[in-house]
Formats: structure tokens, sequence, C-alpha cells
């Protein structure tokens, strides 16, 4: 026995117990805590974060429940910050992050990296990405494969997938099945863009509004853990969530929801280039105008640049003694650099009488 507990000890911490002749061995890990399954560096603590039980606790209780987008490490964690239940890694980085004009171009691999940013900076919420157009549509066990990846790679707590057809209907209860929680989205499918005839709204006659419900309660029944309502009116939102038993997530779907999402840089009002004013959607409220603030620190920037009142002597930091500018000086002399070493010795005298600096 005592072999075999030396085969195996590397791992492993000895403390001390009340029988010397008895050990106790304390399993070390690398730098997981034991009870992480996928991965994200999420603190395991059920008051802390937010799970699937968390949010059916919320819906059960009348609560809303708040989902923002999230595509890169800061957006995340300003999202945890504010204590957003649902981050979201949508595959609208493809429109305002990357410039598309749709949300058909992002790829897995973007995806992916996307994914795995918003895992190390959101701690807190339930993290759910994105399906990518094209990596789920030929086959349920191609959906598995790629929602399999965007929780081993991508760190991810769940997975979002759209349109209600038959094959997306059992592509969802597969990727269940096979262990992963699925969020449903109905209503404007922005990845059928191609059907739909552009981005337009759902749900505006008997058979698309009787259509938006029963694809909602087919995705229930696939055993999405949630579905979000994007961009329909307000009666069909209220219908298709008084008979669901899972929250809906509603986007452009009137107050009648169980909770409600929206694009990072949309409700921060980040974006002010004409591309994005001609992709924003009209029923996005801009909290803040943080847009603006961009722009003005980045011209006041460069205005300061331009005058040389920046990064003047506030902004540097890092000093030299008279002494060692004196002897650096003289080295660069002896090496026929007069010019530097007048330079440097200039540049010094200004540092110490914090005259403004200008250069030749």
């Amino acid at each position: 026995m005592a072999a075999i507990l030396r085969r195996f000890s590397k791992p492993y911490t000895t403390l001390p117990t009340s029988n010397p002749k008895i050990p106790n061995y304390v399993r070390r890990m690398s730098n997981m805590p034991e009870d992480t399954v996928y991965g994200g560096p999420k603190p395991q603590n059920p008051d802390e974060r937010v799970t699937l039980t968390t949010l059916r606790k919320k819906h059960r209780k009348g609560e809303a429940i708040t989902m923002v987008t999230a595509y890169d490490y800061p957006s995340a964690v300003h999202l945890d910050s504010a204590g957003i239940d649902i981050a979201l890694v949508g595959d609208s980085a493809s429109m305002v992050v990357h410039g598309h004009d749709t949300t058909l171009p992002i790829t897995l691999e973007e995806m992916l990296m996307h994914c795995r940013a918003v895992a190390r900076g959101a701690k807190r919420p339930l993290l759910v990405g994105d399906l990518a157009f094209g990596t789920y549509e030929s086959s349920s066990q191609q959906a598995v494969d790629t929602a399999v990846r965007v929780l081993k790679e991508g760190g991810m707590d769940a997975i979002k997938l759209e349109g209600g057809a038959p094959s997306r209907i059992s592509a969802a209860k597969h990727i269940v099945e096979a262990g992963i929680a699925v969020m449903g989205h109905v209503g404007l499918t922005p990845q059928a863009i191609s059907v739909l005839g552009g981005f337009r709204p759902q749900g505006r006659n008997v058979l698309s509004a009787v259509k938006v419900v029963e694809t909602a309660l087919a995705l229930q029944e696939a055993g999405c853990f949630s579905v979000v309502l994007e961009c329909v009116p307000a009666p069909v939102a209220a219908a298709a969530t008084s008979v669901l038993q899972i929250p809906t997530i509603g986007i452009g779907a009137g107050p009648f929801c169980s909770g409600q999402v929206l694009v990072y840089h949309d409700l921060l009002g980040m974006m002010q280039h004409p591309h994005h004013a001609k992709v924003t959607p009209k029923f996005c409220k801009q909290f803040a105008q943080i847009g603006e603030g961009i722009n003005k620190a980045l011209s006041d920037y460069k205005q300061e640049v331009e005058n040389r009142s920046f990064p003047g002597v506030t902004y540097s930091p890092y000093k030299i003694n008279p002494a060692e500018v004196d002897g650096f000086s003289k080295e660069l002399q002896k090496m026929g650099l007069d010019k530097a070493a007048a330079a440097a010795a200039e540049a010094a005298e200004k540092f110490e009488t914090g005259k403004n600096i200008q250069t030749s």
C-alpha cells in the first residue's frame, strides 16, 4: 500500500492526522477548482453564479430577466459588474464588431474567440453562445458537434439557435439530449433574412402570429430552457409568454415577455457612423451616448498630441537622477553623438524646471 501511495504522491499534500500511522492525502488541482466542469473562469459558488435554476426561480416569481450581448473581455466585465443575468455572445458580432451588413459571414472560429474572451470577463452571468450560420443546419449531428465546441472551447454554459423548422427543432432536441442547455429564437431570425426578405418583423398577420406561438411551444417541447422572441407585436409575445412554461426573452417584442435583451453597442449608443445608423433597430433605446464621449476623447487626444501638451511632465513618470543624466550625456559624447547628448541634457533640464516640452 505504501508503494502505491508513493506512486501517486506528487499531486497530493499530506496533512497531519490524529493517528500518525494513517496519512491524510488531499488532492491538489493545477489551477481550477475540483467541481469545475467546462472550464470557464467562473466561481462555483451557486449563490454568485446565475444558473438555469436561478432563471427558473426568477421566472416563477415573475421577476424580469436581463440579457445583454457581449463580445469581448471589457464588455463582459461591464455586464458582470452591472449584475446582468445572461451574457449572450451573439452572432450580431458579425455586424457590430466585424462591420458586416448581416450576421451570416461570421465563422465558428471567430465566435469561439469571442466566447473565450467573454468567459474570461463575466464571472456571474449565465453565458450563452450563438451557433453561427452554417455550423448546425446540415444535420443534428453537426449541430451537436458545434454546440459541444461552444461549451468546451468557448467556455459557454449554453447555446442559442435560431428558427423553428422541423430540422431546427430536431437539432435543439438532440443538443439537449447531449447534455447541453439550449435557448431557442423565433420571430425575426436574422440568419434567415434570405427567405424573410430582409430584417422584417414577424407575427403581423394571423398565420404568422400563430406560427410564432407554435414554434415557441415546439422549442419548449424539444427541451429549450428559454426562447427569444424578436420583432413580433406585443400581443403575440404576450400570448407566447402566457402559454409557455419557460421564460421568454423579448427584443422588439413589447413589455410582456419574461425578460429583455439588447445589443451592447446599441443600448450604450456607442456607434455613430453611417453603417451602424443603417442597421440600428427602431426598438432599441439608447441608455447612454457613449459613442459621443468616445469621439470627443479621441478628438481631445489628437489635439493634445498635436499641440504637444500630452504627455507632458505629468504623464512621464519615469525619472533619472541628474548624476546619471550627466554620465549618460558624457557617454553619448564619447560615441560622437553630441546632438543626442545635448537633447538628453535639455530634456532633463525641462523636466527639472517643469517647462513646456517641445521638440524640434
